[in-house]
């Protein structure tokens, strides 16, 4: 059996303190560096690049995501919950990652020609079929990483992480200069994932036999199956305005639009997953200790938004000069959605934290059902939105959002075991701080002169981060004291 050594409970909470640190430090420190050379790599590139080249990339991600909901991730996250697994157990999750990967493959160059057809760009199949590479990678990724999350070894996998990131930015880099065009897009991602899985199984030395003998298997496959249809209806939610927009907008305004929608998404779709991981995986280990995980959650819920209250609220006040400097003249356009798509995001970045949360209590099925919610209300509203091009689908985030985070914490917070009342408490300083900072940074902008984009920027951006700092220090103290002494330890 591969279980934990008897140890007493203040012995235990020190040692997952200690694991926590560890793996928050690598997996976030990296993530922080790994996101830093990937995002200069990117900026430089979507400057060669144009956004029609985004527009039909974006059409290729709809089927690669609803694909990747059945890619096995969620049943190396019921290996993760579970307080027992035995060697039998982990070879079974080798071979059904297998077969389920070489299947998605199959199905995906199948696929591709209706794809296609349904977007009207014949250029969608060939990218697809060429996609359909990255299932090969997929199980010696996914495996090794449930080995090494149950461990709560963050550190190799932070180190795997960075290289691969390295190693996709320079293809994606060499492919822009190159004059590859569009195909730079998918030749990134195919340098990434075939490092990242030679490097994640060399560093876990998971390379086995698999087992296809799946009797005995059916609690993880559960678990897993739960995990997948709440990840299908995160699918509906997050590639509903793509799939509507697609079929509605040429590729030139897609990726306008799918553009700013990265920008916006920086902060919850590259370094809240990371953050997530390791709470799941320290969830896991407190799912007898309600009290300890309410006060994990919201200490955690608190620290984040501490530092993504002001990147959003920012991005909003300052969005025409720094789509102007960041992604150049070619998408200016971008700028007004970007404002109003960062005006969304805080309400998006507390939902997704609800559900490490949930999963490690057991109740996976929760997220799946709150999921459902959401995929029945943001495809509602892009319907509507997109009648009016872009900023249409940029209000349509703006008016759903806050009410699906609304559902999602009365139905979690019992579950956790958070009031309303401290739940609330652990955001609205930063949410406070970060609001009086953007009205002034706002009324700044309306004083100042006509500036170059560069100077604009900078001025704009140390006039918020001044006021922002002054609020916390002024009417939040306990606040930032807090976050302090939890990042020194």
């Amino acid at each position: 059996m591969i279980e934990s050594p008897a140890e007493s409970p203040n012995e235990g909470r020190e040692s997952l303190r200690n694991q926590v640190r560890s793996a928050v430090i690598w997996r976030s420190g990296t993530q922080i560096l790994g996101q830093v050379i990937a995002w200069g790599a990117t900026f430089l590139v979507i400057r060669l690049l144009d956004p029609s080249d985004y527009g039909l990339f974006a059409m290729t991600q709809v089927v690669l995501v609803l694909l990747n909901l059945l890619n096995g991730y969620g049943l190396a996250s019921g290996l993760i919950q579970k307080a027992d697994v035995d060697e039998r157990a982990v070879r079974q999750l080798f071979g059904m990652l297998l077969l389920l990967n070489l299947g998605l493959g199959a199905l995906q160059f199948i696929l591709a020609p209706l794809a296609a057809a349904y977007y009207r760009q014949p250029v969608v199949a060939d990218m697809l079929r060429i996609q359909a590479l990255l299932y090969i990678a997929t199980p010696f990724i996914a495996f090794p990483y449930a080995l090494l999350a149950r461990a709560m070894d963050f550190r190799k996998q932070a180190q795997v992480n960075l290289v691969s990131a390295v190693a996709g930015a320079i293809a994606a880099v060499a492919g822009a200069y190159a004059g590859l065009g569009v195909w730079t897009l998918v030749l990134a991602p195919l340098v990434l994932f075939g490092t990242r899985a030679i490097g994640m199984t060399w560093a876990a030395g998971s390379l086995m036999w698999p087992s296809f003998d799946f009797r005995g298997a059916g609690e993880m496959a559960r678990f897993g199956g739960l995990i997948a249809t709440g990840q299908f209806f995160w699918f509906v939610q997050s590639q509903s305005d793509v799939f509507i927009a697609g079929r509605s907008f040429d590729p030139h305004w897609l990726g306008i639009y799918t553009t700013s929608l990265f920008l916006t998404q920086i902060l919850v779709s590259k370094f809240i997953p990371a953050l997530n991981e390791v709470a799941f995986s320290a969830y896991a280990r407190m799912q007898d200790d309600a009290e300890g995980t309410a006060i994990a959650f919201a200490r955690s819920v608190r620290l984040i938004m501490v530092v993504a209250m002001p990147f959003y609220l920012g991005l909003a006040a300052t969005a025409e000069p720094l789509v102007h400097v960041a992604l150049g003249e070619k998408w200016l356009e971008a700028g007004p959605v970007v404002h109003l798509l960062a005006l969304a995001m805080p309400f998006m970045t507390l939902q997704v934290l609800f559900a490490p949360a949930t999963d490690a209590r057991g109740r996976p099925g929760l997220g799946a059902q709150t999921a459902a919610i959401g995929a029945l209300l943001l495809p509602a509203a892009f319907l509507i939105g997109v009648k009016w091009g872009v900023e249409g689908l940029a209000w349509a985030w703006i008016a759903v959002w806050p009410l699906f985070l609304l559902v999602t914490a009365a139905r979690s917070l019992p579950v956790i075991g958070l009031s309303w009342r401290e739940w609330l408490g652990a955001i609205l300083p930063p949410v406070t701080a970060a609001v009086a900072m953007a009205l002034i940074v706002g009324l700044v902008d309306r004083l100042l002169p006509p500036l170059a984009p560069f100077p604009h920027l900078t001025l704009l951006t140390g006039v918020g981060a001044a006021v922002y700092g002054a609020w916390l220090w002024l009417f939040a103290r306990a606040t930032v004291q807090d976050a302090i002494a939890m990042i020194r330890r």
